[in-house]
């Protein structure tokens, strides 16, 4: 039997989805972090999948989202995007310390996957914890720097004035660029990483996860498998079965 428990964890609100047998135990487990202005319970399909593969499946709520939402309006909470990315990534490492404090999570058997915002911090954090084992972009942009310029001027073309000067959009800049992985490949360390992206994306273009992965491949000559790229001919900001089945895949693969 598979139990969906709701609790508190490191003061975040969240699901864990495991099998009964594995409630007290200590085993593999995976972080799975939403998207924007999404919630936890969104993606309760991967996290039942993944726990039938003996894996223990953390779902956190966002800030402002979910659980801790502020009724912030969708602009308000775009706002926020940044922000919201860098506390998931301070974050995921409480909830990591946390959950291996309790002997519910073995230390060498954890991984992190997201869609869209959350697949975003997912690439964050590998430039930051050593201690993700294999992880998983679903519509995911390694390129902080790049993005985070590309979505201000999306801003700016629909009329809207940001409450920053440009000196102050610099700073907020390099705040991201800490975290940006098209910068620092080194920090990626050969690790297992899948990202599934669709061709058609309106949100967040696959061109920058794609180059990114071009450009990693010759890291993994000789063991290219560890690094893949599904991209989905038709896809748009919605994540394929195939790419559902396939983030399943590859944690039984990787993670135990």
């Amino acid at each position: 039997m598979i139990i969906i428990d709701k609790k508190t964890v490191a003061n975040i609100p969240l699901l864990e989805v495991v099998k009964q047998e594995f409630i007290q135990e200590k085993c593999a487990t995976v972080f799975f972090l939403h998207g924007f202005s999404s919630i936890k319970e969104n993606n309760l399909h991967y996290a039942y999948l993944l726990a039938e593969k003996n894996i223990r499946v953390v779902l956190p709520d966002a800030m402002f989202h979910g659980d801790r939402s502020e009724s912030l309006s969708i602009e308000k909470l775009a706002f926020h995007f940044w922000n919201i990315i860098l506390k998931n990534i301070e974050e995921l490492d409480q909830l990591k310390k946390a959950y291996i404090a309790h002997g519910w999570t073995a230390e060498n058997k954890i991984g992190v996957v997201g869609t869209s915002m959350g697949a975003i911090t997912t690439l964050g954090a590998l430039t930051q914890y050593d201690w993700i084992k294999c992880a998983v972009s679903l519509m995911g942009n390694p390129c902080y720097d790049q993005f985070a310029r590309y979505l201000v001027e999306k801003v700016k073309e629909q009329g809207i004035t940001l409450p920053l000067t440009e000196s102050q959009l610099e700073e907020e800049y390099k705040k991201v660029s800490r975290f940006d992985l098209s910068k620092q490949p080194e920090k990626l360390k050969e690790r297992p990483l899948l990202f599934w992206h669709g061709k058609k994306d309106p949100v967040v273009p696959y061109h920058y996860a794609y180059d990114f992965y071009q450009n990693m491949k010759e890291l993994y000559s000789g063991h290219e498998e560890d690094l893949q790229f599904i991209l989905d001919e038709h896809g748009e900001h919605k994540v394929s079965r195939e790419g559902v089945l396939a983030t399943v895949r590859w944690f039984d693969k990787y993670i135990h």
